[in-house]
């Protein structure tokens, strides 16, 4: 909250008599009168030590939602154990129901619930409790903060026919004959899921320094149907992006709570792209809280984008910054940076049936949105989607355009 959002520094005490004594900006957070503190009152959430379920009452303020609310106080309800609540994930460690792919479900959330699923709601209430702070001390100093901008993207399938070897082509030949395939086979016609030159292009032209996630599970299956990492084309793709940009591991479905396939899949990645791998994003953003980061942890990954929902956009963490993550079954904070992310692709193609204007207005409202916190908004394309593939017409010129709007 305040080294990282509000940008001041703080320190904490428990003794009464020297925080009376203090004559600089303070916060006083007990049940005591202390009069020229800020005061909030405290829920119990941050003095327990063990995860249950919480009455939470949602009610609004400054027309923003609030819960935890408390009365007699400068503050109308414990920004700090709601913020601890929203951002530990703390309702995904209790009793939920799982979505078809075995993921928390959004709807079980109190951000969709509540209809704020939308909005960087802890920025929202850190920016009002700035202004709180600066009325009850006007010589506090807060260092300025800057919106940016990480475009990420998911390599699932690197190539529609290209690569796939003539089994897989066969295959996909009988079961959607296509003279796409076979001019695209025969070198008369670029694959439609290559974006791969378009994409250098465009963010050399508006400067961009985007992150890619690659998956490479050595065998195919359901949910895993990449080019294998043993075919030279694919090697050869990702040691371009890694001599250019940042990339990650795309883990498996397969790998999912095997740490012991995690690892054979960060030293492939990390052979061929010869350099170190530490960024990682969930392959159908198949997450489980804490065992999912824990592995992740232990096979020395330090930061994780898979913070966001693989069934709806949104703020899964109700914000739009990084945090480190607290384990709260350990009861410990970790050394794991997490980016969270609000729009995904896929998630308006398939999960919310949105129209193509439908998509390009909410990605621009999520970018207004990150801007006006002075957040970060972090995207979610894949490949597919900006290529020439006739099922994604039009997604690469509203990419474009929305760029062009925003840079």
């Amino acid at each position: 909250m305040f080294e990282e959002v509000l940008a001041t520094s703080y320190s904490l005490t428990t003794d009464a008599e020297s925080f009376k004594k203090y004559e600089g900006a303070k916060i006083n957070y007990s049940e005591l009168i202390i009069g020229d503190a800020l005061q909030i009152k405290p829920n119990a959430l941050l003095f327990e030590t063990f995860v249950q379920p919480q009455a939470i009452k949602v009610s609004h303020a400054k027309d923003k939602p609030i819960f935890f609310t408390t009365e007699n106080a400068d503050c109308s309800f414990d920004i700090f154990a709601a913020i601890f609540y929203l951002i530990s994930r703390y309702e995904e460690y209790l009793l939920h129901t799982e979505d078809t792919y075995g993921r928390f479900a959004h709807e079980n959330s109190l951000a969709f619930q509540n209809n704020f699923l939308h909005l960087p709601l802890v920025n929202l209430w850190l920016q009002d409790f700035k202004q709180q702070l600066l009325q009850h001390f006007p010589s506090l100093i807060f260092q300025p903060k800057h919106f940016s901008f990480i475009p990420t993207y998911d390599i699932d399938i690197a190539w529609s026919y290209k690569e796939k070897g003539l089994r897989r082509n066969i295959g996909g030949f009988l079961k959607n004959p296509s003279l796409d395939r076979i001019s695209t086979l025969f070198g008369n016609k670029k694959d439609p899921f290559d974006c791969y030159d378009f994409l250098h292009d465009m963010h050399s032209n508006f400067k961009l320094s985007p992150l890619y996630f690659f998956l490479v599970a050595k065998q195919n299956g359901m949910y895993d149907k990449n080019i294998l990492p043993f075919n030279k084309a694919m090697q050869q793709l990702i040691k371009d992006h890694a001599a250019k940009y940042s990339i990650g591991l795309h883990p498996s479905w397969s790998s999912y709570n095997k740490p012991e396939i995690i690892k054979e899949e960060k030293n492939t990645l990390q052979h061929i792209a010869e350099k170190t791998v530490t960024n990682t994003r969930q392959h159908y953003i198949k997450l489980t809280l804490p065992q999912t980061y824990q592995q992740l942890i232990k096979n020395g990954f330090t930061d994780d984008y898979s913070m966001g929902y693989g069934s709806t956009n949104g703020f899964r963490a109700s914000t739009a910054s990084a945090f480190n993550w607290y384990d709260l079954s350990a009861e410990k904070i970790t050394s794991l940076r997490i980016h969270p992310f609000c729009f995904m692709d896929g998630n308006c193609f398939y999960e919310e049936k949105k129209s193509l204007q439908q998509s390009a207005s909410a990605l621009l409202d999520y970018y207004k949105i990150c801007k006006e916190v002075n957040g970060e908004l972090i995207t979610i394309f894949h490949n597919d989607f900006l290529g020439t593939d006739p099922k994604f017409a039009g997604w690469k010129e509203m990419y474009i355009n929305f760029l062009k709007k925003i840079i």
